[in-house]
């Protein structure tokens, strides 16, 4: 079982939410933590994670999670209602870039994702989120490239790409008829032909 896989279900299957998606992150600029509870620092692995319940009317929120150094299990840290969130940057709009900014009603944090990609696909996750479940004071998208933003998003290209599939598939099953009609009437011609032609061949035999 993969990391995210393991925090659905270790953080969010037990509260009855689903994980919608997640992203691994470090800091762009370390915060000065002299001691935590644990006795030091330490190294942890953070994640990013939105989720919504599973209960109507359905709540979205975005969710710390971190993994500490040698143990297995995962840690629910700070916790945002998604209409928290105020703004989403995207850094640079032009480039596949890692870093990315988010800001609440009450923190600003600025990451850095494992991999560009991984930031591309949560941010999608996290728009079409937005878009599907707050109605008003919707987050401001900024400096995101236009592939995270409405149609393009990766749940609308994977419905596009299944209504393509199925308009190719009709389109050659149609052709495919075309061409079986066209043969059809091609051998009916040359069964009437050859037909002309031996009774021709009769008439002149026997003439």
């Amino acid at each position: 079982m993969n990391a995210k896989s393991a925090i659905s279900k270790e953080i969010f299957a037990p509260h009855d939410e689903r994980m919608l998606g997640a992203v691994q992150v470090k800091r762009r600029t370390k915060k000065k933590i002299p001691f935590l509870a644990t006795g030091g620092q330490g190294e942890y692995l953070t994640y990013i994670c939105l989720s919504v319940t599973n209960k109507k009317p359905a709540q979205a929120s975005i969710t710390k999670v971190k993994q500490f150094e040698g143990s297995t299990s995962f840690v629910r840290r700070t916790q945002w209602m998604l209409e928290q969130l105020r703004q989403v940057n995207g850094i640079d709009p032009n480039r596949d870039s890692p870093e990315f900014d988010l800001l609440f009603e009450n923190a600003f944090d600025q990451w850095v994702a494992n991999t560009a990609s991984e930031k591309c696909t949560f941010f999608q996750v996290l728009h079409h989120t937005c878009q599907r479940y707050l109605t008003d004071k919707k987050p401001e998208f900024i400096n995101c490239q236009s592939k995270i933003m409405g149609g393009n998003s990766i749940l609308h290209s994977a419905a596009d790409s299944v209504t393509s599939a199925v308009q190719k598939a009709s389109q050659a099953l149609n052709e495919r008829g075309e061409r079986l009609g066209r043969a059809e009437e091609k051998t009916e011609e040359l069964k009437n032909s050859a037909q002309q032609f031996a009774e021709t061949a009769h008439k002149v035999r026997f003439r």
